[in-house]
């Protein structure tokens, strides 16, 4: 989910959705053609109806990408906007990693990446090293606005100003006018150069996978979604079912419930988790006794009086002042279940007066070098602001948090985690909403595996249940003691997945009854 993106803790440990294709274009394409035999998985460049794609160098990625290499590459060029026949094309870098296998089985895996505004084509590392190209290509393509798409909607201003950030109160109106200059210059930058902002949203971009599938020639394909690409999993299958064999989504986020309460009610569910696990590990139960209530009264404490502390952080040649009040404590726990053995020590020292750990967390991952410039923050408010903020209104938005975290000030409340200061961001991004159909819930007979973590405080394990209600053929699997996208840091989740690729209405979950808690740091 934006504003909190996966991150790896060999990356950033702790840092932390309108038009639609009209039928024809599903079936054969009246206008296609094909330049040389298709069936060549990329290989080959094949016009279907508006789209087309065409071989070619491999994406640009941030750093060199290991995964990549014998990758067989190109671009799918599509309309901006479905919905306006001259309207302009835009380009999304393709790259279709071969199986490790001699004989690769029929049915690539597409990719659908996190954020709201992450390049799939950057996660394809987590994804190889996953084992997820064991016997099947693996397929990624840039979502629209991301990073190694043309035109790319990222927008450092607001990455720059995160970094800032971490030295003002988190919950400040002061704060928050600053963040929405920072996306209303966001906004200016991106339609001055022509970008239709209201194109960047789950419809189109589902559609762009229809097109893709079917330019690629394939007759059929699975898909495997995290965090945000769980959402337009959903949205996917439900627009465009066809070819469709069998879907994984972990870490999920329903398009029906997405908005600022779902989030409070995600880091209730990930913050009992782990202090759950404390209280059941003896050594950290003595030690760190009712946890929750330590973190309850820490939140209140620091919203009346912020903590003003100065540490130093990678990538930073000077030491960073760091501010702590409420609402940053609870985004910082929100990220810090990746992190979850050293949790409950932090919160001790921040409780004994020494924040600097926690603060080296919170400040570290939003001055990080790879902070800047990567996140499609024009994909990121075309989500937010066309299928959230519209369907959601400020009263139930925090009705959420009170339902959560009853005892929180009213400031805390107002900012819900990983979407602070969402409702004026929208204001200024100033696009239409989406169809109501787009808060549809997903009823679909496709096989899917529906993965959480027990200690995810950003897309809570309930919504594994809630999304496979309509999900005949769902499997629902949480493991326990894992974070937000199980498949990053899981052996058991990836053998899982792997698993459920095979034999998708019955998936082997035989490793979940080997898990053990993790070993809680123990402190002074």
């Amino acid at each position: 989910m934006a504003r909190s993106h996966v991150r790896r803790s060999h990356t950033r440990p702790a840092a932390a959705a309108a038009g639609i294709l009209v039928a024809g274009l599903l079936a054969s394409p009246a206008s296609g053609q094909e330049e040389t035999p298709a069936g060549a998985g990329g290989t080959v460049a094949r016009t279907v109806g508006d789209a087309r794609y065409e071989p070619g160098p491999c994406p640009k990625t941030p750093e060199p990408t290991a995964a990549l290499e014998g990758a067989r590459c190109g671009t799918l060029t599509v309309p901006e906007n479905r919905a306006r026949a001259d309207g302009r094309k835009i380009t999304l870098g393709v790259a279709i990693v071969p199986a490790a296998a001699g004989t690769p089985k029929p049915d690539p895996i597409v990719w659908l990446a996190g954020g709201p505004g992450d390049d799939a084509v950057g996660e394809a590392q987590m994804a190889i090293d996953g084992g997820l190209n064991r016997d099947r290509d693996v397929i990624f393509m840039s979502q629209r606005g991301t990073y190694s798409a043309d035109p790319a909607l990222t927008c450092p201003t607001i990455d720059e100003f995160g970094a800032r950030a971490v030295g003002l109160d988190f919950d400040a109106p002061s704060t928050g006018r600053l963040h929405v200059e920072a996306t209303r210059t966001c906004r200016e930058q991106l339609a001055a150069r022509g970008a239709e902002l209201g194109a960047y949203n789950d419809i189109e971009s589902a559609a762009d996978y229809a097109d893709l599938r079917r330019a690629l020639d394939i007759p059929q394909w699975n898909v495997f979604g995290i965090s945000y690409g769980t959402h337009l999993a959903l949205n996917y299958m439900r627009e465009h079912p066809e070819g469709i064999r069998s879907v994984g989504i972990d870490g999920i986020l329903p398009p029906s419930k997405a908005g600022s309460a779902l989030t409070w009610s995600s880091a209730r569910q990930g913050f009992d988790g782990l202090f759950k696990a404390c209280a059941e590990q003896p050594a950290c139960n003595r030690r760190y006794p009712d946890l929750p209530a330590t973190f309850d009264r820490l939140v209140r404490q620091l919203e009346a009086k912020p903590v003003t502390t100065t540490v130093t952080v990678p990538g930073s040649r000077k030491p960073v002042k760091v501010v702590l009040d409420g609402g940053a404590l609870v985004n910082w726990l929100t990220s810090a279940t990746h992190v979850a053995p050293g949790v409950p020590r932090s919160l001790d020292e921040l409780a004994h007066g020494k924040p600097q750990r926690i603060a080296e967390q919170w400040a570290g991952g939003k001055l990080s070098p790879k902070a800047v410039g990567r996140v499609a923050h024009g994909l990121a408010y075309g989500v937010f602001c066309s299928a959230w903020v519209p369907y959601e209104t400020e009263a139930e938005a925090v009705r959420g948090g009170r339902e959560a975290f009853p005892t929180y000030p009213r400031s805390v409340l107002a900012q819900a985690p990983q979407l602070p200061f969402l409702r004026p961001d929208c204001a200024v991004w100033d696009i239409p909403a989406a169809p109501p159909s787009v808060r549809d819930v997903t009823r679909s007979d496709i096989p899917t595996l529906a993965l959480s973590g027990g200690f995810d405080s950003q897309t809570g394990a309930g919504n594994g249940p809630y999304v496979a209600r309509t999900l005949p053929r769902a499997t629902v699997v949480t493991v326990p003691y894992e974070p937000h996208v199980v498949f990053a840091t899981s052996k058991c989740a990836q053998a899982i997945t792997l698993s459920f690729f095979d034999t998708p209405t019955a998936p082997d979950t035989g490793c979940l009854k080997d898990l053990e808690p993790p070993a809680f740091e123990i402190g002074p």
